[in-house]
């Protein structure tokens, strides 16, 4: 091993996996699979200070958006709020079509749209906790790059090293 491919070991940050395309995080400032869901954090259109939560259920597909204090998004009625679609449009984007539609276990035809093919109906799902990692990912983005190891990461064992 050379040390570019160890230096990673040695800081408290690892490598991001770049995202399929660029994408503009104005409105979908977080999105993930995770938890069996395509989810993520939607800013609203019409106050800045309001984002949303949006979720995609995998394999049922059922649909949830609520915002960030668990009110109903007033535009989720039996069909996708714009919201859930532009957390599918950046998914792909960030994932690429191919692994969110294989995470979210559906068929997209050649050429298809990943929501033309979802056929869910709304479901709450609370949003705590998708909101709770997407505040925890943007105190990531003020600590200083360092060596150091970071405290709240301390626990976790360090790769060949016994203690």
């Amino acid at each position: 091993m050379d040390a570019d491919e160890t230096a990673w070991e040695q800081r408290s940050v690892v490598r991001v996996v770049p995202p399929v395309q660029p994408r503009k995080l104005a409105k979908v400032p977080f999105v993930e699979l995770a938890d069996g869901r395509l989810q993520g954090v939607v800013s609203s259109g019409s106050d800045i200070e309001r984002v949303y939560v949006s979720s995609i259920t995998a394999g049922t597909h059922d649909l949830s958006c609520s915002t960030n204090n668990n009110r109903p998004c007033g535009a989720l009625h039996g069909y996708a709020c714009k919201h859930l679609r532009l957390l599918a449009d950046e998914a792909v984007l960030q994932y690429g079509l191919d692994r969110v539609a294989r995470y979210l276990r559906v068929e997209v035809p050649e050429g298809g749209h990943l929501m033309s093919a979802l056929n869910g109906s709304p479901q709450r799902t609370p949003a705590a906790v998708v909101f709770s990692r997407f505040l925890r990912h943007l105190a990531y983005l003020e600590v200083p790059d360092s060596v150091e190891p970071l405290a709240e990461l301390h626990w976790f064992p360090a790769m060949g090293e016994v203690r």
